[in-house]
């Protein structure tokens, strides 16, 4: 029974964190407080968390934060009304509407209203196509550039690696893998899906296997590779009678099971998801820095 190594996000995030804390400082003696506003429309609850935490994360850093939450019957105009305020507000570097909205608001229009020097989610065209022609002015998707810091942190080799990534999302799996494929970081890629034919015989060829498909534990041990390294994006609600709060949280790999035939493996929670938030801190540092020509 192999033990694997657990890609610990949260110490990670700290490390993160701390970096972005001494540039927080150094900004702000050339005069500079990076801004970041979070708006969100609607009750959903897990949406609540992320925001809550990240603006509690800016308060941390010695961020100037904005949280703008908009009854869930907004519509379309108001909410491209606040996001035309925010981006020509001088004190805010960094824009983050949070998804998903209600089903009434097109948000791609809204993704495409956003000034792409302040879309520091990385989901605005022009961020998605300097991602793929590999300009560092753009600003990676915080998921996937937490995973890519995780791998980094942890010395694990991506050059010649086959990797496969579950999920073809713009927020994850799309840049996931053109960060996998890039010059950097030289692996090869495959995306797979829920129409790829023989799923777990793709997942089994990799080194590399990122699982991010929102389905809780759907990724068995016989889909994974012995020594393969896991990164599980998934943070699914499962009910569970068990838990004060009603529910477990999970991830898309059953970690249990999964865990013992990897060399490397991230939990949920406490991989991931702090990473996120981290990376988030650090796209609005460098919004801050281009916006000021720092």
């Amino acid at each position: 029974m192999n033990t694997p190594r657990i890609l610990d996000g949260k110490s990670v995030a700290t490390a993160v964190l701390d970096e972005c804390r001494a540039e927080v400082e150094a900004l702000k003696s050339q005069g500079v407080t990076p801004g970041l506003a979070v708006v969100l429309v609607g009750e959903d609850p897990a949406s609540k968390v992320y925001v809550g935490s990240k603006v509690r994360t800016c308060g941390e850093l010695g961020f100037h934060s904005e949280k703008i939450t908009l009854p869930a019957e907004t519509t379309q105009e108001e909410l491209l009304e606040v996001v035309r305020r925010l981006n020509a507000d001088p004190a805010i570097h960094g824009i983050l509407v949070q998804s998903p909205p209600p089903k009434h608001i097109d948000e791609e229009e809204i993704i495409r209203a956003l000034d792409p020097r302040k879309d520091v989610d990385g989901f605005h065209p022009e961020n998605v196509a300097k991602l793929a022609l590999e300009d560092p002015t753009g600003f990676v998707p915080c998921t996937p550039a937490g995973c890519m810091k995780l791998l980094e942190v942890a010395g694990i080799q991506t050059n010649g690696a086959e990797a496969v990534v579950i999920g073809r999302s713009m927020i994850v799996g799309k840049p996931m893998a053109l960060l996998l494929v890039s010059k950097k970081s030289n692996a090869t890629v495959t995306i797979a899906h829920s129409r790829s034919h023989d799923l777990p015989a793709i997942c089994r060829r990799a080194d590399i296997l990122v699982a991010a498909v929102g389905r809780p534990e759907m990724v068995k041990a016989d889909w994974v590779k012995p020594g393969a390294v896991v990164i599980d994006v998934g943070i699914n609600r499962v009910d569970d009678a068990s838990k004060k709060t009603g529910y477990r949280l999970t991830g898309d790999v059953a970690y249990d099971e999964v865990a013992p035939r990897c060399s490397a493996i991230t939990p949920v929670p406490g991989g991931v998801g702090p990473m996120t938030i981290a990376m988030l801190m650090k796209n609005t540092l460098q919004a801050a820095r281009q916006i000021h020509n720092l």
